[in-house]
């Protein structure tokens, strides 16, 4: 049908342009909407979403909560099956928990060396060990190994949950096709969005944080489960198939160990956003040390939050270390060490428990540990004092976030809200239409007109003037450190640990160090969505104009070319795709933190998430949740090139 419309429309083109593809998509849009633009204008007249077109979902959602809360001790369906799961959940839990205890301190760090050492070499074993020992010495043991017990659990069910899912999409086509869209829809919806359900049905308590971080944890590991299977070497296959093994053999013998790389990513991913959800979670009573981060949060007790967000990082770090370098390992077809070394290892972390626990030494000697709370918030005061509003001439920090809200945020708020619906919905179809196809516009036009149907026009609209002033921060300041590093082996590498540490840390961390610099508000949310999406922008960057072709900047230099215009006109043309995927991973990383940034004041949907959960209306949170998805679908469709585009640029 496309192709009838456009055929006259090339003939009344001049010659230049009806060969230009974006001229004709553009022309082609341009007809559409003088057809339509008038009827709606016609029809549903004012510049805000029409009132006529919305759909009231409070009164259904509130009666669901109402059921859900007043059936919850007394319906079958919660007695025997969440009742079962959630006894299922604490004690699992609690077991992990008092192993660890049982352990002991010196125990626990013997064995996180051990696996540690096993799984990725002596270097991180070191740092390992290191990492729990600064963790007792923060006088955080107890609360770390609340959040490990947490973590066990819900790692083990989401790579469960994830390998199953992962299985049924890569051995069925149909079912790839139909699990894409719910993994996509999971993907972007943010963390916080996915505690509320959880809580009507489960209570606040571990076993809704555990529930909540599973289905937050598990795509990755179904998305690289299905990936490493579907991926799988064809001529493996058939020799296997040739040698008259069956459908199962094949699976066991080939196509799972020729996945072991993706299903050791997928396990990565898997650990890395259930250690953040972890921590997210401790809004809904997961405890541990995102407990300790949120209560200090609250009070702005900047001391208190780092000395617990210290061993986050660190968890973090080094779950991300071993994994990644198991995955070396393997690609590399290393030798593991021999068997009796593990074996002799072994005996020496059981000697140690238990050494420790017939001394009496399991728990952390409290003389050990060190208050770093006190000379922290003496450097906030003085930060506070000096940086935010007492800089003489430019201002505090308090002062600049002022002025980005009166300058940046509100002119852009007002703007997109200025704007008629219409002309937001043909701003969209024009993006996603420009760098996808005609099914990704309608994808994205249909989500942003969702948004109005569910009523959240004006909020979601806030919510993407920040999105877009962050995103702008984030692509400025991405690209020019990416180009630097891409350009100078020696910055890279002095900028290398500066990203693992930054792209490791969860996103609740964020929120400490911008509250104690900028206060509450908009400013700081952004603030805190620049510093968690610079690092993948950073990365992306610096990849893509590195794997530029050696032989073009050959060609180019011999030309006579500056190295400004090799920049210019040939690694930035060629690494469009790469660049094109920064923007894509800036946006739905800045969407997510932008969310959280309800807790510091940022308003709009994080404020109605934050608030629904707060106040267990099932309504205001779900409706905001599904805006935010319908947002976050919107975005990624208008900056990531599909099909034959995305193979072109390639």
């Amino acid at each position: 049908m496309a192709a009838v419309t456009a055929t006259p429309l090339r003939t009344v083109l001049p010659g230049r342009l009806r060969h230009h593809p974006a001229v004709a998509k553009l022309a082609l849009l341009a007809v559409v909407a003088a057809v339509l633009v008038p009827l709606a204008e016609a029809r549903w007249s004012g510049g805000s979403w029409p009132h006529a077109l919305t759909v009231d979902l409070t009164g259904p959602l509130g009666r669901a909560g109402d059921w859900i809360i007043d059936n919850r001790d007394s319906h079958p369906l919660f007695l025997y099956f969440f009742g079962y799961v959630s006894d299922a959940v604490v004690l699992s839990v609690r077991a992990v928990y008092l192993l660890l205890l049982a352990a002991g301190w010196a125990g626990v760090t013997a064995l996180a060396a051990l696996v540690a050492w096993r799984a990725a070499g002596v270097r991180q074993a070191l740092g390992a060990g290191a990492a729990f020992l600064v963790c007792g010495l923060l006088g955080m043991w107890v609360p770390t190994m609340q959040t490990l017990a947490v973590m066990v659990v819900a790692v083990l069910a989401s790579v469960v949950l994830g390998m199953l899912l992962g299985l049924a999409a890569g051995l069925s086509e149909r079912t790839h096709r139909a699990l894409r869209p719910v993994l996509d829809t999971m993907q972007v919806l943010p963390a916080f969005a996915y505690l509320l359900p959880v809580v009507l049905v489960f209570g606040i308590g571990v076993p809704a944080a555990v529930l909540a971080t599973v289905v937050y944890a598990a795509p990755p590991m179904a998305r690289l489960t299905a990936l490493g299977l579907r991926d799988a070497d064809e001529g493996v296959m058939e020799a296997v198939a040739s040698l008259g093994a069956t459908a199962r053999q094949r699976l066991l013998t080939a196509r799972l160990p020729l996945a072991r790389k993706e299903l050791l990513l997928g396990l990565n991913q898997t650990i890395m956003m259930a250690l953040s959800m972890a921590v997210i979670a401790s809004v809904i009573g997961a405890g541990g040390l995102g407990d300790r981060v949120y209560q200090a949060l609250a009070s702005v007790d900047v001391g208190a939050a780092l000395s617990a967000g210290i061993p986050i990082v660190l968890l973090a770090v080094v779950l991300d270390r071993v994994t990644a370098a198991a995955g070396e390992r393997i690609g590399a077809a290393r030798a593991n060490p021999p068997r009796r070394y593990t074996a002799l290892a072994a005996l020496a972390v059981v000697a140690v428990a238990l050494t420790a626990r017939l001394a009496g030494r399991t728990d952390w000697p409290d003389a050990w540990a060190v208050n770093i709370a006190e000379p922290v918030n003496r450097a906030v005061d003085w930060m506070t004092g000096h940086l935010y509003s007492g800089v003489p001439y430019i201002g505090g920090t308090a002062d600049w976030a002022g002025h980005f809200t009166t300058w940046v945020l509100d002119p852009l708020r007002d703007g997109l809200q200025w704007l008629p619906w219409w002309a937001v919905l043909l701003t969209v179809a024009a993006l996603a239409w420009l760098i996808g196809t005609w099914r990704t516009a309608l994808t994205a036009v249909l989500a942003m007109a969702a948004i109005g149907v569910l009523g959240e026009w004006k909020p979601s609209l806030d919510t993407l003037s920040q999105v877009l002033a962050a995103v702008a921060v984030t692509l400025v300041l991405g690209f020019a450190t990416g180009i630097a590093a891409a350009r100078s082996e020696r910055f890279e590498r002095l900028l290398r640990p500066v990203l693992d540490v930054f792209q490791t840390m969860p996103q609740f961390v964020y929120l400490i160090p911008v509250v104690a610099l900028f206060g509450v508000g908009r400013a700081p949310a952004v603030a805190a969505a620049v510093v968690y999406a610079l690092p993948a922008v950073i990365r992306i960057t610096t990849q893509g104009l590195r794997a530029v072709d050696p032989a073009a900047l050959e060609a180019a230099r011999s030309l006579g070319a500056t190295p400004g215009q090799q920049l210019r006109q040939v690694q930035l043309p060629l690494a469009r795709s790469a660049l094109l995927l920064a923007v894509n991973q800036g946006v739905v990383l800045v969407l997510a933190v932008v969310i959280i940034g309800g807790l510091v004041g940022g308003g709009a949907l994080g404020y109605d998430v934050v608030f629904g959960l707060a106040q267990g209306d099932l309504a205001t949170g779900l409706v905001a949740g599904a805006a935010i998805v319908c947002l976050g679908l919107m975005l990624d469709r208008v900056t990531q090139p599909t099909g034959r585009r995305a193979k072109k640029e390639a």
